[in-house]
């Protein structure tokens, strides 16, 4: 393996240089200003500033809606993990098998990922409206159901939930699946021979081989739907009905840049940075004892 050597000492810095600018300009600045910002109660259009304290986090913390957008949240982000990481696992297994044209369903199942967010609540929107949505036309030839998630708070929460993991199934199916080509067929095939079934052979050879994607995927997964589901709820219910999808990014946006409430928008940041942080702690420290690298 041959070693790349520069001739010009200050070469890889400049090539490095373009991703930290990226990473000083869209990361840190905006932490370091979010930060600022949460301590001080700002004019609606950010002319004047009064230094505040914690008076910021003190209102969100004994606010009942900013509460309800956490568990909101919370609902969101696992329901959006479980059907995501369960779907992609489940179609990267039928992707292993031997079936003619493999090669362009292999390609068709990891097109969703490839839509932005708002343009897969768009399209969700046109199957799913109850006005000229094309499910509920069909569904009044053969229920009486009225689906109305208009109307009904936990129709549309269930919605959202189904068109996000929609949108990032193939993220995990890539992951699933590589890992899936990777374990040796020799192995499933002395157990088969010992007579372990396929659910056995799954539980006990094919999961725990896939422990450490799945880990990784679990972390991705929860981080996406906290910090990155933003543009579908926007696209699709726009926190409603009656604040019932309105999750804790969409509510810091929507106080911050409707509401022109910058200090508590930044105080909500600050916080829902916090939990992500955290929540991530939480799985490294005790799911990752699960995980079998090998």
């Amino acid at each position: 393996m041959k070693r790349a050597v520069f001739k010009n000492r200050g070469l890889p810095y400049l090539l490095v240089l373009p991703q930290i600018a990226v990473t000083l300009v869209f990361f840190f600045w905006p932490a370091v200003e979010s930060l600022r910002l949460s301590v001080f109660k700002t004019s609606p259009f950010g002319d004047k500033a009064f230094f505040v304290g914690l008076e910021n986090f003190q209102k969100l913390l004994t606010s009942s809606e900013y509460y309800q957008s956490i568990v909101n949240t919370f609902v969101f982000a696992f329901g959006v993990t479980a059907i995501a990481l369960g779907a992609g696992l489940l179609v990267a297994a039928l992707a292993t098998q031997k079936i003619r044209g493999l090669a362009a369903y292999r390609t068709a199942v990891l097109w969703p990922y490839g839509i932005a967010p708002p343009i897969a609540g768009i399209i969700f929107l046109f199957i799913f409206h109850p006005s000229y949505g094309v499910l509920p036309y069909w569904l009044s030839f053969v229920t009486a159901y009225d689906f109305n998630w208009l109307l009904k708070g936990w129709v549309a929460m269930v919605l959202v939930i189904i068109a996000t993991a929609w949108t990032h199934v193939g993220y995990n199916i890539a992951f699933f699946l590589a890992g899936l080509l990777a374990i040796p067929s020799s192995v499933l095939e002395a157990a088969s021979v010992d007579g372990a079934g396929a659910i056995r052979r799954f539980r006990s050879i094919i999961f725990p081989l896939l422990s450490p994607i799945t880990f990784y995927l679990l972390v991705v997964n929860l981080i996406f739907s906290f910090l990155y589901s933003f543009g579908m709820i926007h696209a699709v219910t726009q926190g409603g009905p009656g604040r019932a999808t309105e999750i804790m990014v969409f509510k810091l946006y929507n106080d911050g840049f409707i509401g022109l409430n910058l200090g508590s928008s930044a105080a909500q940041s600050v916080l829902l940075m916090l939990v992500v942080i955290a929540l991530t702690a939480l799985q490294f420290r005790f799911v990752e004892k699960r995980v079998i690298y090998s």
